[in-house]
């Protein structure tokens, strides 16, 4: 929700250490390893319905439809509704 006046888009930096056996195991570079990190982080906590596929994608640093397409890549489901919202999308249509 962003708030009048708020600076919506301003960052925070976080930092952490990682053994290089890891990256070099995944074949990254740095940059690449934190990409991959951000979008695992941005995928789980969309599957957890922490965050929206906007929210997640920002946190990601793609585009939504960008990262829509990526979530099969890590066998989430772009589109879950429950019975319920299957229904009432359906009555809509």
């Amino acid at each position: 929700m962003r708030l009048v006046g708020e600076d919506w888009w301003s960052m925070t930096r976080i930092s952490f250490d990682l053994p290089d056996a890891s990256r070099l195991a995944l074949k990254l570079s740095v940059e690449g390893m934190a990409a991959e990190l951000r979008l695992a982080a941005a995928v789980k906590f969309y599957e957890l319905g922490r965050l929206s596929s906007g929210a997640a994608a920002d946190l990601a640093g793609l585009p939504r439809t960008v990262f829509l397409s990526r979530l099969a890549d890590y066998g989430v489901d772009t589109f879950r509704l429950t019975e319920d919202e299957l229904r009432r999308e359906t009555r809509r249509a």
